[in-house]
């Protein structure tokens, strides 16, 4: 397994598979973000209906979605990966707090969870940085 200086500039060594393994995990997830972003801002029903259901008013969907798209953008670009990270982060807390306070079944809160999981799983894998920090 060869070994290189992290592509960040930090003293620490990451593997190729654990970057590639690490980028796989940032794709899916920014993947399914930004596809979840883009349904915000398209609207169909069933996103509006399920928006509707959390409490939130179908007026504040498009802006729901730009919030998603940004921090998901803020994600994948390595200078501000970390920003990135901790804005989803919160707002994947938020649809934790929401799908909580209208009492949805476990597998929903969970399912927002794992996401907040992989967002730092796959930044964890490639930057050593963030690697070293959490320590």
């Amino acid at each position: 397994m060869t070994m290189q200086p992290s592509a960040n500039g930090s003293s620490g060594v990451t593997s190729k598979v654990q970057i590639w393994a690490g980028r796989l995990l940032t794709g899916f997830a920014a993947l399914f973000l930004a596809m979840d972003g883009v349904m915000k801002l398209l609207k169909p029903a069933f996103v509006v209906k399920a928006t509707v259901e959390l409490g939130y008013p179908e007026s504040e969907i498009v802006g729901i979605g730009v919030v998603l798209l940004v921090c998901t953008l803020l994600y994948v670009f390595p200078r501000t990966q970390i920003l990135g990270a901790i804005l989803l982060t919160g707002y994947l807390g938020g649809a934790i707090a929401s799908k909580i306070r209208i009492e949805a079944k476990w597998s929903d809160v969970i399912f927002a969870f794992t996401f907040a999981g992989l967002v730092w799983a796959g930044l964890w894998l490639r930057d050593a940085r963030v690697r070293k920090f959490l320590s």
